[in-house]
């Protein structure tokens, strides 16, 4: 059975996952070639090997260094444009996103909705519904990571960074901060809750509006 904080739990997280595995396989059958070549030689002209290595190459062709040249660039150009495709597509959110806003801060995350409700170190969502994130940093460098959603994204102060995602599982996944901040950053984790719609918009309901966040960390 498989670990639901590793399974992707977004729209766009199985499309990654795709993408991971075809630049592993792409990248190791490469690997494969290059270092089995090189194995064939180390036996072939081997010290105590007879092969004469004055004799020229047989079978030898340009076109040959050619055809795998070609096939390698266009293996790896294909999966640069497929990349470059889906990071296109989380940077530009849909017009009718739920914008939630970010602050990372030594070291807790701090997170505003439209309505004025907040939380520390917990972010609740709906499933099936677009979200984006307005993120930026009142100190150092942070990085929002959430695993199962296939998010991360460094966050900065003095720039606001954005990105969105569709949860399509509803259940509590992982927080973390994955860039070092300082000497608290392995505190600085939280959690995502996705929820279905109606479920959702009952919590948000019932959540407080306004208020002090420092006083809600025990600051």
């Amino acid at each position: 059975m498989s670990d639901p904080h590793f399974t992707a739990a977004s729209t766009i997280g199985s499309e990654i996952d795709i993408l991971f595995w075809a630049l592993v396989l792409v990248s190791a059958a490469v690997l494969i070639l290059v270092f089995g070549l090189m194995l064939i030689f180390v036996i072939r002209y081997r010290a105590a090997s007879p092969v004469d290595r004055g004799a020229p190459a047989e079978g030898k062709s340009w076109r040959v260094e050619v055809a795998w040249t070609t096939a390698t660039l266009a293996a790896f150009f294909l999966l640069f444009l497929w990349g470059a495709h889906l990071y296109v597509r989380l940077y530009r959110p849909p017009a009718d996103a739920f914008k939630i806003y970010v602050v990372g801060k030594q070291w807790m995350w701090k997170l505003e909705y439209p309505g004025g409700q907040r939380e520390i170190n917990a972010l609740h969502v709906p499933a099936g519904r677009p979200v984006q994130l307005l993120m930026i940093s009142e100190d150092v460098i942070h990085d929002f990571s959430v695993p199962a959603l296939r998010l991360k994204q460094d966050v900065l102060p003095g720039r606001y960074q954005t990105l969105w995602f569709e949860a399509t599982r509803p259940g509590d996944y992982h927080l973390f901060c994955t860039q070092f901040c300082g000497t608290g950053h392995a505190e600085m984790g939280g959690s995502v809750t996705v929820m279905s719609e109606p479920d959702f918009a009952l919590w948000l309901d019932r959540q407080a509006v306004g208020g002090s966040l420092a006083a809600r960390a025990g600051q």
